[in-house]
């Protein structure tokens, strides 16, 4: 969808980010995040659209958000994807509607609206959430560190494996996949045909991305076995498909490193080989542990963290003040407490409440 469709329909723009966290440097970039809604074959007709985020700079604009024209980060999200992302209590888009009112670049009457259901958008998915956005930038913290200090030699090749290209060839990712794939429905049928209750059966099948997980790492060692008996896989595929995911992982490293090692500036390079870590994920991972913590224990979402007053704490991590293993340490400590802080938030947002609002949205935007 173009740039002018997608601002004349925007209900909400923000500065997102460092900006609007109190965080920033002289070096951070403005990002923007936004919501639109879609035009009226958009939800009658056969076409789809989620987002909006490219084009920016090359594509010609209402001349309404001139900033939009040199961004590098900005986007605007179409109602029904946004607020399935609020549904599973996302961080990135549940703080584009707990701003504090100078960081909003725009906010049509339908912008207010969905900023004033904001507290009823919360639930303890927030503890998953939140959680698990930390967990993923310190496992990048992790990965860096190792590079930092160990970085690979070489690029790994099918013969460090016991593969060779012309008499034993590695699996590729297509075959792989479909082999984890036939694992998957085998796993899927079985829950199905079970007779758990409703709740566990949900949780099997709907709330746990078990295909993902499948795909993201080799399976560990101790499990071929039941694998092999499961699928009725030969004992070379079996043998095969252990060595090539292996190699394939390792070569999925490989590339990691290598995208990391060019596209850090130098600053950052710098301060990484000062301090020993990657200090700006690591100043991530803490602000959205103790976000979540607080929602969780207050029932808000405290975007401004110069207001909460931890905004020069996380500037010194970002900076680079601090050891590495006081900020493990503090993560460690944050991750625990965000595990087990008691809550009064519902289990879930309510579906139902979703659509009521989505229908309520549209129809103030102008159905047309």
């Amino acid at each position: 969808m173009d740039r002018i469709t997608v601002e004349s329909r925007s209900i909400l723009l923000a500065l997102v980010g460092s900006q609007a966290y109190g965080t920033s440097t002289p070096q951070s970039d403005f990002d923007y995040k936004g919501v639109f809604i879609a035009p009226k074959e958009y939800y009658l007709g056969f076409k789809t659209f989620e987002q909006k985020d490219t084009g920016w700079d090359v594509e010609p604009g209402t001349g309404l958000y001139p900033m939009l024209d040199t961004v590098k980060d900005c986007t605007i999200y179409e109602l029904r994807k946004f607020l399935s992302l609020v549904g599973n209590n996302n961080p990135n888009i549940l703080e584009t509607i707990w701003m504090d009112r100078e960081f909003y670049a725009y906010l049509s009457p339908a912008g207010e609206k969905l900023i004033s259901y904001r507290s009823a958008f919360l639930s303890q998915k927030v503890r998953t959430s939140f959680a698990g956005y930390a967990y993923a930038q310190i496992k990048r913290v992790e990965n860096h560190r190792k590079w930092l200090l160990n970085p690979p030699p070489r690029k790994p090749v099918p013969q460090d494996f016991g593969l060779d290209d012309e008499n034993y060839k590695p699996l590729n990712k297509t075959e792989i996949n479909a082999f984890l794939e036939f694992l998957y429905m085998l796993v899927r049928d079985c829950i199905e045909f079970l007779e758990p209750s409703e709740e566990l059966r949900t949780l099997l099948l709907e709330k746990i991305d078990y295909k993902g997980i499948l795909k993201q790492r080799p399976i560990p060692e101790e499990l071929l076995p039941q694998v092999q008996q499961y699928t009725r896989a030969t004992n070379d595929f079996i043998r095969l498909l252990h060595i090539s995911q292996a190699y394939r992982q390792a070569l999925g490293e490989w590339e990691a490193y290598k995208k990391w090692n060019v596209e850090r500036n130098v600053d950052r390079k710098a301060l990484e080989s000062k301090c020993g870590y990657d200090s700006k994920h690591t100043s991530h991972c803490i602000r959205l542990l103790r976000m979540g913590i607080e929602i969780l224990r207050d029932g808000e979402l405290n975007v401004n963290r110069k207001k909460v007053g931890d905004s020069g704490y996380l500037l010194s991590i970002r900076n680079g003040d601090a050891t590495y293993e006081e900020v493990k340490e503090i993560a460690s400590s944050l991750f625990e407490e965000i595990k087990t802080i008691k809550s009064s938030l519902p289990e879930n947002v309510d579906k139902e409440f979703l659509n009521e609002v989505c229908v309520e949205l549209v129809e103030m935007a102008g159905f047309k």
